[in-house]
């Protein structure tokens, strides 16, 4: 047998997580030794603490984890255009908070009206449509939309180290979900574009849908009702509601990962959970415990006692985008 063949048959004979690259956008250090470590841990077969594939189920966040989230949510972004689209035909917005403050372009009065405003911003513009008109509609917005700081697609603002670390997760038998607070029918039309996680692997926040005929061609409406709040306590609900097992790894970065975290470091065997912590304000933002988006601070305080990864952006990530030089 020639040398070539030799090492033909020993390259196919390699098991699949050989092939993936270990996370190249990431600094070599301890959060990346970290990562690998625990994957290889639960991958090994025979070790004392190897997972079988069905069980290594991941879980992460989206706003600030998967994206950016500075300087607004982007799905707040879209509420934003949507109500400037939709002023017209509703004079008393110009009175109106927090109608009155987005039109005026005034971020902090926004987010004075605090939780009840912003689900009166969302039941006002995503309300009253078919799920596919609103699907439509977000993607038609995806693909004109611009970030304010980087004048890029808001979904090409995707973290690469992250991607890597789905795509390597997923290359050693994991399957990966997005469990986030954003509404799950503005995140889904392009999770699996950006990140490769179909729209049955995501767990979001809902508001109701009925069932209803327009003539004889069956429709879903969009009510403007709350129907889940996919953030905080709500997280390990919508885990337990959608995904049904309790995942091995949970990766999120602000308060509002609190609770999953905490949940999935309760499970029996092995388990890691990580947080990012946006310290880069030239690359990305630097932001934790006074911002208004994507707040750290009892998650901050309690990181190191609890053994959750502290993920440093600056320290631990050689890019934060696909595009930077």
């Amino acid at each position: 047998m020639s040398v070539s063949v030799r090492f033909l048959l020993l390259f196919l004979l390699l098991p699949v997580s050989a092939f993936a690259q270990e996370l190249p956008s990431w600094n070599d250090g301890k959060s990346k030794q970290a990562i690998v470590d625990f994957v290889k841990k639960v991958t090994t077969q025979g070790g004392a603490d190897y997972v079988a594939p069905e069980n290594r189920i991941a879980v992460f966040d989206n706003d600030g984890t998967l994206w950016t989230e500075q300087p607004f949510y982007f799905q707040l972004g879209f509420i934003l255009d949507r109500v400037k689209t939709l002023a017209p035909q509703h004079p008393e917005w110009k009175e109106k908070e927090p109608f009155k403050s987005i039109l005026a372009g005034d971020l902090k009065g926004i987010a004075k009206s605090g939780e009840r405003g912003l689900v009166e911003l969302v039941m006002e513009t995503h309300a009253g449509l078919t799920t596919d008109d609103f699907r439509n509609i977000v993607i038609d917005w995806f693909a004109t939309a611009r970030h304010p700081k980087t004048g890029k697609p808001y979904n090409e603002m995707t973290f690469l180290p992250m991607r890597e670390l789905l795509d390597y997760l997923r290359a050693n038998g994991f399957k990966t979900f997005i469990v986030s607070g954003g509404g799950v029918e503005f995140m889904r039309p392009m999770t699996e574009k950006a990140y490769g996680i179909p729209p049955e692997q995501v767990v979001g926040s809902t508001i109701t849908t009925q069932y209803a005929l327009v003539g004889d061609i069956p429709v879903l409406n969009r009510l403007p009702k709350v129907d889940f709040v996919d953030d905080g306590p709500g997280k390990p609900v919508g885990i337990n509601k959608f995904i049904g097992r309790r995942p091995i790894l949970a990766a999120g970065n602000s308060d509002g990962d609190y609770e999953m975290l905490c949940w999935v470091m309760a499970g029996h065997g092995p388990h890691f959970a990580m947080i990012i912590h946006h310290t880069d304000a030239d690359r990305e933002y630097a932001y934790d415990r006074k911002s208004d988006f994507g707040k750290l601070d009892k998650a901050l305080d309690e990181a190191e006692s609890r053994d959750w990864l502290l993920v440093d952006m600056k320290a631990d990530w050689k890019k934060i985008y696909a595009f930077d030089q």
